[in-house]
């Protein structure tokens, strides 16, 4: 699918209505009646979006104004017009062309894309500096293109598809006296009920234009009688789910960090007020990118409400030169008419089938085990054989040896930058240990922290001014360690040339990709003064290039991001790394909130979940073997841990539990999820579960709290089944009905002590 970038020029009223624009070099009309979930209705002036549940419908009124008129459940072709009013409201302007009509403003009517300084007081998505320092942009619609297949963006992720699975909408419009042009993508995915959306501004002037903000998403509702639902907390507990009504003014989560953050997600949800799991509208929306991003929600005083999403506008200031563009990222959509657990399966499916890149898509991954919380920085070659001796004769599969193998690294205070390996430690190189490993019949894996640097290494006293700093000002440390301005290339082109001289060295199958500190001190040596608020955005864009570079290089390899666990959990970083660290956190207990919180958006095989040793580093909290891997299972499973320390009776718990995710793999991680229970409820336990496709197996996870006195019978409602069948539970020989299960639920055993947990494989009887 080409890059959509055709940008339109002032169009006859003759073009406007045919949708032709010109230099469109293929046969529009063609393309038109080949497109069936994009509708254009040339009467109305109306354009219709239609996923399998869901219509999406903007129109073009009388002013060319872009006008939106519904997001909702499917309704058909029909124009939607009619939901729009128009009234005299006391200090809201009307446009010049609207004469005396005092009804008609911006500042009340529902538009497609807001703008600034033209009456509309509301949020904005986009604002110019314009050359004669006025910050005033009116958008008209220009015109349209119409695609099979899904439009692409330079050097941005975005969801993908193939020519049949996706249409893409095109919307242009302009400012004809800023001479700014803005073309709008909309991605439309049928089966997926997903509908993408992407912004592209050019400068058609002959002086330099200078934005200060340019959303992704402008969402506006005919309503405000909502709650809002954002996904917060802080590094070791991220993603808890924070609902509350929508209010008067303005509400807002967002990161100024230089990352998507551990203490909110962008990723939020608007919903009718009593939606829960299976009842009630909800929207979600995500933004697939990694630094700086603002959600935010306005209420206006006539009971509607407007959600406008995109990169965060603090010390965002990007400059256009003549001829030039600038692209946001993504934002997907979903709606739901039956609640929060629709939304969530149609994102999964979206997120596993469009957006990951994974080199395991068609096939299990291994189960892996991390010597971190085993060794930390104290290791040898020989120690780390051992670890992996031991961990291969219980059948894990892959060996991820952690930091501390590089430079002069024996504690997080030195060695960053210097990616060379430590001869003290591995005396025999990487190849010898990865040989070793191999021998076992293990594939190797491998950690680095390629954005930051040590202020005691080679590389910091060779180029100083590599890193993020301001002239005159002693930088800020995080964890001991400064930020390589990656927004250069010849820094990432330097970091690059280390790293595949490692990778090449020895068969590496996986890489733990880590970032552990915020940005500080964002200002770059390569850049002028004008142009220091693109050092954000451009330093994202070159982690993004740094990890294509790495994907090309090595399709084979596997990539896990983490940002002190889960601090960039994100749909931008998903499109390179297909798995992350979910959390830093790994006590089974937080977990369960951590990855709830994670599943209203992002499907369980992207999360990294490990079973660790006890008591828990984090909280010293100690939780039987059992219930850990139960909890690690629902996502990339592995072990963080020295198995040489286990009972021999807890290896056998161990041998059972990579055994047990192996054979259910391809349920738990394409299987449709259901959030059986809220953890942060008071509730008697916490479960969840994993339907096939053909609805024909399930697995049922199960986790209890603190033990009670006198706990009453208590029986689990399951969801999913298909309520025709027959399910054997556990290889048992009693059948239960699907509807059975689903209406009157399993009953289940008493539970002696704290934490524990069940696991239940339920098949269908032919």
């Amino acid at each position: 699918m080409p890059d959509l970038r055709v940008c339109a020029r002032r169009l006859t009223a003759r073009q406007v209505v045919s949708g032709r624009l010109p230099g469109m070099t293929y046969n529009k009309a063609k393309l038109y009646k080949e497109c069936l979930m994009i509708v254009y209705d040339e009467q109305n002036q109306t354009f219709t979006l239609h996923t399998c549940n869901t219509t999406y419908q903007m129109k073009v009124d009388h002013y060319q104004v872009l006008v939106h008129t519904y997001y909702g459940p499917y309704v058909g072709d029909n124009s939607l017009s009619h939901c729009l009013r128009c009234a005299d409201r006391d200090f809201s302007p009307n446009p010049n062309e609207a004469g005396n009509d005092r009804t008609y403003s911006l500042d009340i009517i529902p538009q497609e894309y807001s703008t600034c300084g033209v009456g509309d007081f509301r949020l904005p998505s986009v604002e110019p500096e314009l050359p004669d320092g006025s910050h005033t942009l009116d958008l008209r619609y220009l015109g349209y293109t119409l695609q099979k297949g899904k439009y692409t963006l330079p050097d941005l992720p975005a969801f993908y598809s193939a020519e049949e699975e996706a249409e893409t909408l095109t919307l242009y419009l302009e400012d004809a006296s800023a001479q700014i042009e803005t073309a709008l993508y909309f991605g439309v995915f049928e089966k997926s009920d997903l509908i993408t959306r992407a912004v592209r501004i050019i400068n058609r002037g002959k002086e330099t234009v200078r934005l200060h903000r340019c959303a992704s998403l402008c969402l506006d509702f005919l309503r405000a009688d909502m709650d809002l639902i954002t996904f917060n907390a802080h590094h070791l507990m991220e993603r808890c789910p924070d609902r509350a009504p929508l209010r008067s003014g303005i509400q807002s989560v967002g990161s100024v960090r230089g990352i998507s953050s551990h203490q909110h997600n962008p990723f939020v949800i608007l919903c009718d007020q009593n939606a829960d799991e299976y009842h009630g509208l909800c929207y979600g929306a995500m933004l697939l990118y990694s630094g700086n991003f603002e959600a935010a929600v306005e209420c206006s005083p006539f009971e509607s409400s407007r959600l406008v999403m995109g990169i965060h506008p603090y010390h965002f200031c990007w400059s256009l030169r003549p001829g030039e563009s600038f692209t946001t990222p993504e934002a997907a959509l979903v709606c739901s008419p039956d609640g929060f657990t629709q939304m969530s399966q149609q994102f999964h499916r979206a997120i596993r089938d469009h957006l990951l890149r994974d080199p395991y898509s068609h096939r299990r991954k291994p189960v892996l085990i991390n010597n971190w919380e085993a060794t930390y920085f104290d290791f040898t070659a020989e120690k780390l054989v051992d670890i992996a001796n031991e961990a291969s004769a219980l059948g894990i599969e892959l060996f991820v040896m952690d930091d501390g193998w590089f430079g002069v690294r024996d504690d997080d205070s030195s060695g960053l930058g210097d990616w060379q390996v430590n001869k003290t430690k591995l005396p025999d190189g990487l190849e010898g240990l990865v040989s070793r490993i191999n021998s076992l019949g293990m594939s190797f894996g491998i950690w680095v922290e390629p954005e930051m640097v040590n202020e005691n290494s080679a590389l910091y006293r060779e180029h100083p001014d590599w890193i993020l700093h301001v002239p005159g000002r002693a930088p800020a440390r995080g964890r001991g360690q400064f930020v390589l301005d990656f927004s250069r290339k010849d820094v990432r082109d330097h970091i690059y040339g280390q790293l595949k001289t490692i990778f090449s060295s020895a068969p590496v199958t996986y890489v733990k990709w880590d970032m552990n500190r915020s940005l500080t001190d964002v200002w770059s040596d390569a850049l002028p003064p004008q142009r220091q608020g693109e050092v954000y955005h451009r330093y994202v864009l070159g982690v993004y290039d740094i990890l294509e570079r790495l994907r090309t290089d090595y399709p084979h390899m596997l990539i896990e991001g983490c940002c002190g666990g889960g601090g960039r959990f994100d749909g931008g970083m998903l499109y390179y790394t297909p798995q992350i660290w979910c959390s830093d956190d790994s006590d089974a207990i937080d977990r369960l909130k951590i990855q709830y919180g994670t599943s209203f958006c992002y499907p369980p095989c992207t999360m990294g979940a490990h079973v660790s040793a006890v008591p828990n580093e984090q909280n010293g909290r100690i939780t039987p073997l059992e219930t850990r891997g139960i909890v690690a299972m629902s996502g990339a499973f592995g072990y963080e841990m020295d198995p040489g320390k286990c009972s021999p009776e807890e290896k056998e718990i161990i041998r059972r539990q990579v055994a047990w995710y192996q054979t259910h793999y391809e349920l738990i991680c394409r299987g449709d999820y259901y959030r059986l229970g809220d953890p942060f409820a008071n509730n008697l336990f916490t479960a969840w579960e994993h339907v096939s496709e053909d609805k024909r197996q399930a697995v049922v996870s199960l986790v209890t709290g603190s033990v009670r006195p006198s706990p009453p019978y208590s029986r689990l409602c399951l969801k999913g089944l298909d309520p025709s069948l027959q399910y054997r539970i556990n290889g048992s020989e009693t059948l239960y009905s699907g509807g059975a299960l689903m209406q009157a639920g399993y009953p289940l055993p008493a539970f002696s002590g704290d934490y524990q947990a069940i696991q239940l494989y339920l098949e269908a009887q032919s």
